[in-house]
């Protein structure tokens, strides 16, 4: 009975951040709930008693794939402060007094 309610739990947590992958506008906020599909995955491949794979699970796909997503996110990612300051002063200036 436990095991049925630990991957119902598991199953939810699988298909909710999948869907937050998908659903969220923020590139960063996607990449984190792709790293909780990740785990959540390798959580079910330890439920079926395969260790081996829910390892190579999170080292390839969580350590690799996913730092690179997140570094490529941070690299590409504009500060909207800085982008909202420019058109702010270059406007002032074009104005004049």
């Amino acid at each position: 009975m436990m095991e049925t309610i630990a991957f119902a739990l598991f199953a939810f947590v699988t298909l909710a951040s999948a869907a937050g992958v998908v659903l969220l506008k923020d590139p960063w906020h996607s990449a984190l709930m792709l790293g909780v599909a990740l785990i959540s995955v390798a959580i079910h491949y330890v439920m079926l008693a395969a260790e081996f794979v829910a390892m190579m699970q999170v080292l390839v796909y969580v350590g690799g794939v996913l730092i690179l997503v997140t570094f490529a996110v941070m690299l590409t990612q504009r500060e909207q402060d800085e982008d909202l300051h420019a058109t702010d002063t270059s406007s002032d200036e074009v104005m004049g007094p």
